[in-house]
């Protein structure tokens, strides 16, 4: 056990409990109990917008996976990487003031409660829920699994015993704080993740002897590593591309960060938020990922490419800071996961147990089955999380395409085109469903290009044609 790598990290730790009791308060005392705890009553100001969007996306994959591929890859990984500065900023860019206009119109809570009030259709709904839980399930997992192994690897315990204690963690603040506990510590962690993505950059450079030793060692070990096509020129200009729209302007459709772009209080707010998050997104991307292909020169012979954040931050830095920036990749886990787990328990309780089952609910019903749906949420995660899989970084990807094949059109359509109706909003959702699982499983990255590409433009075509031929029946059922 590192006893003094470990002392920040369980200060950190305790840091978060404290802020889910403190908002737990704020929950007890909101006049919506459902607004206050999915959405925080919609009063995010501009800084903790920014942050809770940055954390929300930066996760294990991010921190621990991306800087293990940039490892193995060399800098065309960090050229492919870079793609997703634009995250937040086309984000809010592209929803932004109406999307936020439109959801307080229909009283949305939920990106589903937008579809609902947009399209008017209960099918819908039902699909939307299905397709969250079902992505949503396999990237949490890649979260948790994640989060154990860091702190199996500072601690000495048993996977299992670290899973264990990170699903404690976890599960308290955001059961009983909501939306709000989760906004907040992720602003605390977004500080965190920038800080740490700093410290080590800094402290990698110096270990190495400098950017031009480093860069001139991994010269002589392959000169293809400091291209942007890979040590064996696997990645192609059309593949990295192709990451533009997963991890780039595609990150639109992923409920857990649409979902933010209703919940902040003004157009000053917003426009914080934009500034804010493209410069901390940049930043983080850029030092991460140069960080794991620096790491080769100053630790060659990493087997395991998930463990080069971990070993590197132990190796360059004295134990009790390594422990402070190792709460960088914790705080991106944790951020990740928590506000997963809120989408999950809304999709289920606000979504499909509101609308269909029990319209009638009372203010203490809800209140309970939340806390009872987020807890058996993770209790499920917790034991899928049991056997791990080999690469994080590739299951939260399959959920980011699958996600997006599903969301994107009839959220950004639904938005822009008075013409998009509940036919096509479903023809797309089903096509974008149905052919990401077909690419997945027997064409994964056709024509060397991601998998999203094809059910993204397939989605999109059915979206339109079928809206175009539906409308005069749009308005006989009279849906939007």
């Amino acid at each position: 056990m590192n006893s003094m790598a470990l002392i920040p990290l369980f200060a950190f730790l305790v840091l978060i409990f404290l802020v889910g009791i403190f908002t737990a308060r704020k929950v007890s005392r909101a006049e919506s109990f459902v607004q206050e705890y999915f959405l925080g009553s919609r009063q995010l100001g501009g800084f903790i917008l920014a942050m809770t969007m940055i954390a929300t996306y930066g996760s294990a994959s991010s921190f621990i996976g991306g800087p293990g591929a940039a490892y193995t890859y060399g800098l065309s990984w960090v050229l492919l990487a870079m793609s997703q500065v634009v995250t937040g900023y086309f984000v809010l860019l592209i929803l932004g003031k109406k999307f936020a206009i439109m959801a307080r119109k229909y009283k949305a809570v939920t990106l589903i409660d937008y579809l609902q009030g947009r399209y008017g259709s209960g099918k819908i709904t039902i699909l939307s829920a299905v397709s969250i839980i079902l992505f949503l399930f396999s990237a949490m997992i890649a979260q948790w699994v994640g989060g154990a192994r860091l702190i199996e690897s500072l601690t000495g315990l048993s996977y299992e015993s670290a899973l264990f204690l990170f699903a404690v963690a976890v599960l308290v603040y955001v059961i009983i704080g909501g939306f709000r506990a989760v906004a907040i510590t992720d602003a605390v962690q977004g500080v965190v993740m920038l800080g740490g993505t700093i410290i080590l950059l800094v402290a990698t450079i110096i270990a190495g002897g400098g950017m031009e030793k480093i860069m001139l060692e991994l010269q002589a070990e392959n000169p293809n590593l400091l291209t942007p096509y890979g040590p064996d020129g696997e990645l192609s200009a059309r593949y990295i591309s192709s990451f533009w729209v997963l991890v780039g302007v595609g990150v639109v459709g992923l409920p857990q960060v649409a979902v933010r772009a209703m919940s902040y209080k003004s157009s000053k707010s917003l426009h914080r938020a934009l500034i804010i998050g493209t410069i901390v997104v940049g930043s983080i991307m850029l030092g991460m990922h140069l960080i794991g292909v620096m790491a080769r020169a100053v630790i060659p012979g990493i087997e395991v490419a998930d463990k080069v954040m971990p070993l590197l931050a132990l190796d360059v830095l004295p134990p009790w800071l390594a422990g402070i920036v190792l709460a960088a990749p914790m705080a991106a886990i944790m951020s990740t996961v928590d506000s997963l787990l809120l989408i999950v328990s809304s999709a289920i309780v606000k979504d499909v147990y509101m609308n269909f089952i029990n319209k009638e609910a009372k203010e203490k019903q809800v209140k309970t089955i939340s806390f009872w749906v987020t807890g058996v949420t993770g209790v499920l995660v917790f034991l899928m999380a049991l056997s791990p899989p080999e690469l994080i970084i590739w299951l939260n990807l399959f959920s980011f395409g699958g996600l997006e094949a599903v969301f994107i059109w009839p959220i950004v359509l639904g938005l822009y085109w008075r013409k998009g109706n509940a036919h096509g909003a479903m023809a797309s959702m089903i096509s974008g469903l149905l052919s990401y699982v077909l690419f997945h499983s027997f064409a994964p990255n056709y024509l060397d290009m991601h998998t999203v590409i094809f059910p993204v433009i397939i989605s999109f075509c059915m979206y339109v044609l079928v809206s175009l031929s539906t409308q005069q029946q749009s308005r006989q059922d009279g849906w939007g």
